[in-house]
C-alpha cells in the first residue's frame, strides 16, 4: 500500500510528508553528484571523493528506505471510529492505551497477501513475535490475491500502529485495523444464520441484518422506477453488481437495495453472503410479526398496538380522509393532496417498520413509522384528530425508539413544524438528550439513545398483553 492516512471514513488518501521526504533525499543525491563530479574533474584527489559520495548515496538510500518502511504502511493514528472506544481504551499519557500491563484488547483487522505458499505463515510468525493471539480467521480468494480477516487479542499496550507495522513487514498491503468487543467473537457461521433468522422472521430486519453482516455501510433502497411498469432497474441484473466499494442488489419488490461501504472494498465472498440473505427475503415474502399490545387509555377506551404492514393500506388512506388538513400538513410539510402517495413507501418493511394504533372495531387511528434513513434513523407519527392528547402519541414514540435501540441506532430525529407543540412534547417526554435545529418553520429534533434506566422507550411490543396509558 502507498504511504496513505485514513480521514475518518476510513478512506486511505496520500500524505504529503513522504512525498516531501522522497523529493529531499533525490535533491540530496543530485546535489551530491554533481558536487563529486566538479571535485573529481578539477581536483587531486578524485578516487576518495568517489569513495565518499559512494557512501553519502548509501547513507541516503538507507534513510529512504527507512521511512518507507516505517510509514509507508501507516495505520490510522487512531481507531477507525467503527465502534466507541471503551473507557478503558483511551491513551494514557505515554499516547499507548490506558490499560494495565497485563490486560488484552480484541482487534478485527484485514490484510491482503499473495496467494502463495508460505505467506499466511509469515503472518502469523510476525504476529507471534508482539504475542498476538489469533481468535479467527477468514480467507476471501481474490485470483492472485487473498484477502485475510483476523480477529485478534493483543496485549493491552500494543498498539494498532505496532500491528499494522508488523504486517506490514510480514507482506501484507493495504491493511486495515480497527478495536473490536466481545460480540465478535461469535464465529461467522452463527452470526450468519443468526441474522438470517431474524431476517426470516421480520422483512424490516434485511437492512440492518445487512449492515451487521458487512459491518459499517449505508445501505438505501430505492423503489421501482414506475408503478405497475415493468420492474426491472435499469443497469442492475437479477445477480446483482459488484463495484469496489458499492454493491447493488435486486430488491425483492423490483427495486434496488445499494449497499456501500467508503473505507473498505467488498470481496466476492461478502458479495456472495449478502445476494443470499436478499434471496431469502424475496422467498419468504413480505412478513411481519404478529404479536399486538391491548391498552387502556386515561379515559377508558381500549386500543391495540401492533405491527402493520401493505396489508393495512385501506385502512390508512380511511384514516387520512378523516384526518383535518393541519393534521396532515403537521405530518407531511407539504401539499395534503399528495399524503397518500406516501403510504406505499411508509407501510413497506422494505423501508423501516410502521406501528397501527387500532380501536375494538379495527378502525386505524394512529400510525407511528421508524424509517432507515440511510446511516439515519427517522421517526414519524400521525394520530386522528378526536384521538389526539390522549398519550397515544408518546405511546407509539416510546415503542419506536424502543425498536431504535434494538436495531442498534445511536441516535433518531423527527422532522416537524416548529408550531407542533404535540410532537415537541412527545420527543422531550422520552427523557433523552435533544438537539433542535430550526429553519424557515422547520424543525428537526435529534434524540441522542443513551437510554437512561426507566425510561418509556424500555417498553417492548413483542408478545401480548393489557396496560394503562397514562398522559
Amino acid at each position: 500500500m502507498s504511504d496513505v492516512t485514513r480521514h475518518k471514513h476510513g478512506r486511505p488518501v496520500h500524505h504529503w510528508r513522504r512525498d516531501a521526504v522522497e523529493l529531499a533525499a533525490l535533491f540530496t543525491a543530485v546535489a551530491v553528484a554533481d558536487v563529486v563530479a566538479n571535485l573529481v574533474g578539477h581536483g587531486p584527489d578524485g578516487p576518495g571523493l568517489l569513495v565518499l559520495s559512494a557512501a553519502a548515496l548509501i547513507a541516503t538510500a538507507g534513510f529512504h528506505i527507512w521511512w518507507s518502511r516505517r510509514h509507508g504502511h501507516a495505520p490510522p493514528t487512531s481507531d477507525t471510529d467503527a465502534r466507541p472506544p471503551s473507557p478503558e481504551g483511551q491513551a494514557g499519557p505515554s499516547g499507548l492505551p490506558g490499560r494495565a500491563a497485563g490486560e488484552s484488547a480484541l482487534w478485527r483487522m484485514r490484510t491482503t497477501v499473495k496467494d502463495e505458499p508460505g505467506s499466511l505463515a509469515a503472518l502469523c510468525a510476525a504476529l507471534a513475535e508482539h504475542r498476538v493471539d489469533i481468535l479467527s480467521l477468514q480467507t476471501h480468494p481474490l485470483g492472485e490475491d487473498t484477502v485475510d480477516e483476523f480477529l485478534l487479542r493483543a496485549p493491552g499496550a500494543l498498539a494498532g500502529a505496532d500491528i499494522t507495522r508488523a504486517v506490514a513487514r510480514a507482506g501484507g498491503a493495504d491493511t486495515w485495523i480497527e478495536r473490536a468487543d466481545a460480540h465478535d467473537l461469535v464465529d461467522a457461521p452463527t452470526r450468519v444464520l443468526g441474522l438470517a433468522t431474524r431476517t426470516a422472521l421480520d422483512a424490516a430486519e434485511l437492512p440492518l441484518a445487512l449492515r451487521q453482516l458487512l459491518g459499517r455501510c449505508t445501505i438505501r433502497s430505492l423503489p421501482a422506477t414506475a408503478r405497475g411498469a415493468e420492474r426491472r432497474p435499469d443497469g442492475v441484473p437479477v445477480e446483482g453488481v459488484l463495484e469496489d466499494t458499492v454493491m447493488r442488489l435486486r430488491a425483492p419488490e423490483g427495486g434496488v437495495i445499494t449497499v456501500e461501504r467508503p473505507y473498505l472494498p467488498f470481496t466476492p465472498t461478502e458479495f456472495a453472503r449478502a445476494r443470499a440473505l436478499v434471496e431469502l427475503d424475496a422467498r419468504l415474502g413480505p412478513r411481519v410479526p404478529r404479536g399486538h399490545d391491548v391498552l387502556t387509555l386515561p379515559e377508558g377506551d381500549d386500543i391495540t398496538v401492533r405491527r402493520a404492514d401493505l396489508g393495512d393500506l385501506e385502512a390508512a388512506k380511511a384514516m387520512h380522509e378523516r384526518c383535518s388538513a393541519r393534521t396532515l400538513g403537521m405530518r407531511y410539510h407539504g401539499p395534503v393532496g399528495d399524503a397518500d402517495r406516501y403510504l406505499d413507501h411508509l407501510l413497506s418493511p422494505r423501508f423501516g417498520r410502521t406501528l397501527a394504533v387500532q380501536t375494538p372495531s379495527g378502525r386505524v387511528v394512529g400510525l407511528g413509522h421508524l424509517l432507515w434513513d440511510g446511516d439515519e434513523t427517522e421517526v414519524a407519527l400521525l394520530v386522528e384528530d378526536q384521538w389526539q392528547r390522549r398519550g397515544i402519541g408518546g405511546e407509539l414514540l416510546g415503542r419506536l425508539v424502543a425498536m431504535a435501540v434494538e436495531a442498534g441506532c445511536e441516535s433518531v430525529y423527527a422532522v416537524t413544524q416548529s408550531s407542533n407543540t404535540g410532537m415537541v412534547a412527545a420527543m422531550r417526554g422520552l427523557g433523552l438528550p435533544l438537539d433542535y435545529q430550526i429553519e424557515e418553520g422547520t424543525l428537526v429534533i435529534t434524540a441522542r439513545l443513551n437510554l437512561p434506566a426507566g425510561s418509556g422507550a424500555e417498553l417492548s411490543l413483542e408478545g401480548s398483553g393489557e396496560r394503562t396509558v397514562r398522559d
